[in-house]
């Protein structure tokens, strides 16, 4: 998806975003429910005041926050690239990596002590989720 393809769906769905410099920032006061893409240009970050809704998404590019204030669901994702990062308020939600009822935050690998976030970018910067 380009650039301008993805602005023009955030448009018609009336959510706010800003632009600093080769990112776009998804700014919206709610959530944000894009469940029919399924890609995202580079340079796109989520500061929305809710719940990000990608389930058909099939790749990421490198670069994309996610630092929105609920859940982020990627249910169709199946790699993860480096650059990808989880600053997100709450869960994350990974079924096509983790397996049905993917959240993250109940993967059988986590670290007692180890906030489950900090694990899941360290994993991701790395290449464990590359494909």
């Amino acid at each position: 998806m380009t650039r301008e393809e993805f602005i023009k769906v955030l448009d018609r769905k009336k959510y706010s975003y800003k632009i600093q410099g080769d990112n776009i920032i998804v700014t919206h006061k709610g959530s944000v429910w894009l469940n029919s893409l399924t890609s995202l240009p580079p340079g796109v970050e989520f500061e929305n005041g809710g719940g990000v809704y990608l389930d058909a998404l099939t790749s990421l590019p490198p670069g994309v926050e996610f630092k929105n204030w609920s859940g982020v669901n990627l249910n169709s994702l199946t790699s993860l690239p480096p650059g990808v990062e989880f600053k997100n308020g709450r869960y994350v939600l990974l079924n096509s990596i983790i397996g049905v009822g993917g959240y993250f935050h109940y993967w059988e690998g986590n670290i007692e002590g180890i906030d489950e976030k900090r694990l899941l970018n360290k994993m991701i910067s790395i290449g464990i989720f590359e494909r």
